[in-house]
């Protein structure tokens, strides 16, 4: 299994881009994004009525689109004509909802892209061929789920590509302990094959943890990192990757202080 390797400053995934300052999952988001000095990219991948895999996080475009159209019932000539940048000012207006092809020909020789799929098995046959179609090593693509019965199929079907769970904890007050348990995190990886952890940013991720996935051979990568003082505790943990919603400004704070340091 390749293993990513962080340099002196973390490996930094552009969370839908540069989505702090460009309109999220858009093409736009993620030049920006690259510009900004990314490693990659990450990014949210739906399939329409028709069978094209389109880059939205939202089952529907109202937030992000201004007419509300569900992905899974709308073809994507009729998701095309929706304004996907006005929403977050006038300046990125006109931007379109990108196809999934799309987004791979835009991809830098040499960077990474994180691909989460917030549909179903029914997107596994399209997207294996899209990935070959591409040309870009599998070496350099994640898929991410928060389904372990879809990691499990991306597994089985999509061997030479890495398919990473997702996961998001809640902290009981009242019984003082995490929702999913640290076992049943553990458990869930083993049994769907995922070749590591996509985890949110919570306290939940410790050193203890760390450790575990390390010695058990698995990736940890970890969303939505925004602040400073997260990121270096996670690269201090020795996690592989951050995404955060600000990539380029997120580098240079690090970087400050690596330099202080």
């Amino acid at each position: 299994m390749l293993k990513l390797k962080l340099q002196k400053t973390p490996l930094i995934i552009g969370h839908r881009g540069a989505s702090r300052e460009a309109p999220e999952n858009t093409l736009e988001s993620f030049r920006l994004a690259w510009a900004d000095g990314a490693d990659g990219i990450e990014a949210d991948f739906r399939l329409t009525a028709d069978g094209a895999i389109v880059c939205m996080h939202d089952a529907a475009t109202g937030r992000t689109a201004g007419k509300d159209l569900e992905i899974a019932a709308s073809t994507v000539k009729e998701l095309r004509c929706l304004d996907a940048g006005a929403w977050k000012s006038s300046a990125w207006s006109g931007a379109v909802i990108p196809t999934l092809d799309e987004v791979l020909a835009a991809i830098p020789h040499g960077t990474w892209f994180f691909i989460e799929l917030k549909c179903g098995v029914e997107v596994i046959a399209p997207l294996k061929r899209a990935l070959q179609r591409s040309g870009i090593s599998p070496e350099r693509i994640r898929l991410l789920s928060f389904s372990a019965p879809l990691v499990a199929e991306l597994t089985q079907h999509l061997p030479d590509w890495h398919a990473c769970l997702l996961c998001d904890y809640r902290h009981s007050l009242q019984s003082n302990s995490w929702r999913p348990s640290r076992a049943d995190v553990l458990d869930t990886l083993t049994r769907s094959g995922a070749c590591g952890l996509a985890s949110a940013d919570r306290a939940f991720l410790d050193r203890n943890l760390v450790d575990t996935l390390k010695a058990l051979g698995k990736e940890i990568h970890v969303w939505t990192v925004d602040r400073p003082s997260n990121a270096r505790r996670l690269y201090n943990l020795g996690v592989d990757s951050i995404m955060t919603n600000r990539p380029g400004w997120l580098r240079q704070k690090i970087a400050a202080d690596e330099n202080v340091s």
